[in-house]
């Protein structure tokens, strides 16, 4: 019985930790998309770059941890694409990036996943 419930608990956990990182992958895209949308408008473009640096920075860190539960190749892969848009917002941030286009891309991508692991 409590290992059945302990389950069901760990379950629900993951599922919430899936949907908090699809909502902030969301938001993430929405300010990328309004940075560009307004033809890269210093004040979205670094919200848009704050945002993604921080979300990707507890990514990696979440993804480096021996706690999480994902298969290890698939958190090498993950750490390398949060390591490549780390690079990116900081080639954005110096000038010599200037679109979002690849950013929105990846990060769509990976929001597809989780939703398709939340069905």
């Amino acid at each position: 019985m409590y290992m059945k419930l302990y389950e069901q608990i760990a379950e629900d956990t993951s599922e919430r930790i899936r949907s908090n990182e699809l909502r902030a992958l969301d938001h993430s895209i929405l300010l990328m998309k309004k940075a560009r949308d307004l033809g890269m408008a210093p004040r979205e473009m670094i919200e848009a770059i704050f945002f993604a640096n921080r979300l990707w920075s507890v990514l990696i860190e979440d993804l480096a941890s021996r706690e999480n539960e994902l298969p290890e190749e698939l958190r090498a892969k993950l750490i390398s694409i949060g390591i490549w848009v780390l690079k990116t917002t900081e080639d954005l941030r110096q000038g010599r990036q200037n679109s979002f286009d690849s950013l929105i891309s990846i990060s769509q991508t990976i929001a597809l996943g989780l939703k398709q692991k939340s069905c």
